[in-house]
């Protein structure tokens, strides 16, 4: 099978997790030799500071090797406890890899390492690699993406300049008290997300679908799911499938359009509560989903609003489901155990949730969640069937999967 990266187009490496347990103090052999550098100077003012950055050529070419440092690039080091490597192999070598580690309290994420042998750069390795780590952060709703880098590393300078990055601060004495005059400084660069901005109801279309938009609405689920619960996804097949089946509810599902395309979508089926030798007909959904570029303005929250509303008026009781724990119970729904329901295996999860349309509605009832079998009709081998027919993406492995 050929490989895509990110945005879709081939390339001819595969790019592989890089477990800890095995890749742990790997050393990382950092060497360059540049003919430039950034000159950074910093002057006091009276009325504050000034700063300067200029490229400037050295007298003579200067090289950096692993040697010259007293702590060596190393995989997965211990102050970088939540760590996550990804790299290219030829057989067991390691020929590139990057590293991120997420920085929690700001909600940025940090490209820790990133590095291609000698023998393989510009052919297009680190650009991949640095799409894992953007996608990463886009997966993990981070606010930012960073990496430090020397101002003498002016190779690896313009590198990131072209990815996207900009110069967010530096440091003067990072790595020696002498770091100015010695012409290696710490350069903090970052890539900052700002999302676009809430949508109103207003902003968009909430309709039902009809058969022009299914392509458009399984390739925005394709999307808006790809590699975010594990590698790749099949909530797009789960949408074709349902529309076949007697349990899905059309008249309660929704799609979210604006300027004319599908960007957002939620799925109603009919679901049961079971307890003894007694049943209720409940509502559940899946996949409710947002393309991409519109995560975090509204949608989903829009969608969930006018179509809870119209279930509520359809006299349902009330609608469980599995889901995200950050996101749903600011939607109304609480973990299913506090309305006394289990899964029908006796089971319960933070994302195993529901909402009650009228109050005292489920917790009254309790028992087991069953939902349709078509959920359960989801073979890989049909997935990857039906998802040839959209924009290949590559499957690829990420820290927040399940």
């Amino acid at each position: 099978m050929e490989n895509v990266n990110m945005e879709g187009s081939y390339t001819a490496y595969e790019i592989v997790p890089l477990p800890k347990e095995k890749w742990q103090g790997t050393l990382i052999p950092m060497r360059y030799t540049t003919t430039e550098y950034y000159d950074v100077s910093v002057g006091q003012k009276e009325d504050g500071f000034r700063v300067t950055l200029e490229k400037k050529t050295f007298a003579e070419p200067v090289s950096h090797t692993p040697e010259e440092y007293d702590f060596p690039d190393k995989l997965y080091q211990e102050h970088w406890e939540k760590a996550c490597a990804w790299g290219v192999l030829e057989g067991q070598e390691m020929i590139a890899c990057i590293e991120t580690c997420p920085e929690e309290w700001s909600n940025r994420l940090m490209v820790t390492e990133l590095w291609v042998h000698e023998a393989h750069r510009r052919k297009g390795i680190a650009h991949e690699l640095m799409a894992v780590a953007k996608e990463q952060a886009r997966l993990e709703r981070r606010r930012a993406l960073i990496l430090e880098t020397q101002s003498c590393n002016v190779g690896a300078i313009a590198f990131y300049l072209q990815e996207g990055f900009t110069l967010i601060g530096f440091d003067s004495c990072c790595y020696q008290n002498g770091d100015l005059d010695r012409k290696e400084v710490r350069l903090d660069l970052g890539m900052l997300y700002n999302r676009r901005p809430e949508l109103k109801r207003e902003d968009i279309e909430i309709r039902p679908e009809t058969e022009k938009d299914y392509f458009g609405t399984e390739e925005m689920t394709m999307r808006a799911f790809w590699n975010k619960h594990h590698k790749g996804c099949n909530e797009h097949f789960l949408v074709h499938k349902l529309r076949t089946s007697g349990d899905y509810l059309p008249g309660l599902s929704r799609i979210a359009v604006r300027d004319g395309r599908v960007i957002g979508g939620i799925f109603y089926s009919r679901a049961w509560l079971k307890k003894d030798d007694r049943s209720m007909e409940i509502l559940t959904f899946g996949p409710l989903c947002v393309e991409p570029a519109w995560q975090g303005c509204g949608v989903g929250r829009l969608l969930l609003e006018e179509t809870m509303a119209l279930a509520k008026q359809a006299g349902y009781p009330g609608i469980v489901i599995f889901g995200e724990p950050d996101y749903y119970p600011h939607r109304g729904f609480v973990t299913c155990d506090k309305l006394g329901i289990t899964t029908a295996e006796g089971k319960n999860s933070d994302a195993f949730m529901g909402c009650e349309l009228f109050p005292g509605a489920l917790k009254a009832f309790g028992g087991s969640f069953y939902e349709s079998e078509i959920f359960e009709q989801l073979s890989p081998e049909e997935t990857e069937i039906f998802s040839a027919q959209f924009p290949p993406l590559r499957k690829q492995y990420f820290p927040m999967q399940w």
